[in-house]
């Protein structure tokens, strides 16, 4: 149970009780309140962050539903907005660190992580977020409505675990912060159990056409994870964020690449 509420608590703005956000929208802003927290429940909680995200699906899939009767381009951004609003940007938040790290100019691994933790956005996170965000807009806009809320689910659920993944496969770039006790703390069981329970919900959902989208998803992610460990040698709260959202992106447009003619091949 505390490891579903810590997942809850870190992944939605859901108010729970184990712990309080300062403010800030990532992993590595988080302070622990609760004296019955301990550093291996965090990394335990990773287990159920597919969970989560299919719960995050499953409210986007409502909304979908819900406004149905609005143009395709509105309805995108109602859903947008409705994802912001249950995550708290969190994960937006830390892709645009990430683009302002990485792509200011060639710095080194000390100066990269050095901007990433600037609370300040730069152009180039604006100029990565604004493009994340157009793409992701695109995409769901043209995702024809019979397929839009299974695309709704896998895309969060596979998010989620791509962060476990994120965490399972590398080490924390940093000396001291909070997901440095999600990368420590885990092992191959929140890896495994969250995988299993993904490829599950694709095959349901999909078939087996959601094998095909989960192996490219999975592909294009384990690409970003080894960009970032060659960048900064492991992982900070912001690069697990930014892992989320090229994992939202990845889904979506392997999902959009099933459709032929808006005839759903699923």
């Amino acid at each position: 149970m505390k490891g579903i509420l810590l997942a809850l608590q870190f992944l939605t703005t859901l108010p729970v009780r184990n712990f309080t956000k300062t403010g800030t929208a990532s992993i590595e802003s988080q302070e622990i309140k609760e004296p019955e927290i301990k550093e291996e429940d965090f990394g335990k909680s990773l287990l159920y962050f597919p969970v989560i995200g299919l719960l995050i699906g499953l409210i986007l899939a409502i909304t979908a539903f819900l406004l149905g009767f609005l143009p395709n381009m509105i309805k995108a951004a109602f859903i947008l907005i409705v994802l912001s609003l249950i995550t708290g940007g969190i994960h937006l938040d830390g892709f645009a660190d990430t683009c302002d790290g990485f792509y200011s100019s060639q710095f080194d691994k000390e100066r990269i992580l050095e901007i990433m933790r600037d609370s300040r956005i730069g152009v180039m996170g604006v100029i990565g977020l604004v493009t994340l965000l157009l793409l992701k807009f695109s995409l769901i806009a043209n995702i024809p409505r019979q397929g839009l809320w299974r695309s709704l689910i896998m895309m969060a659920t596979f998010a989620r675990w791509s962060q476990v993944l994120a965490c399972n496969t590398s080490k924390y770039a940093r000396k001291e912060g909070k997901a440095k006790y999600f990368i420590g703390y885990n092992s191959k069981k929140e890896l495994l159990g969250g995988g299993i329970f993904t490829i599950a919900l694709f095959l349901l959902l999909t078939r087996l056409n959601g094998l095909l989208v989960f192996a490219l998803s999975l592909l294009a992610v384990l690409l970003f994870i080894h960009y970032i460990k060659k960048r900064i040698g492991g992982m900070t709260g912001d690069t697990i964020g930014a892992v989320s959202e090229i994992a939202e992106v990845t889904v979506l447009c392997f999902f959009i690449l099933c459709y032929s003619g808006g005839k759903c091949l699923f």
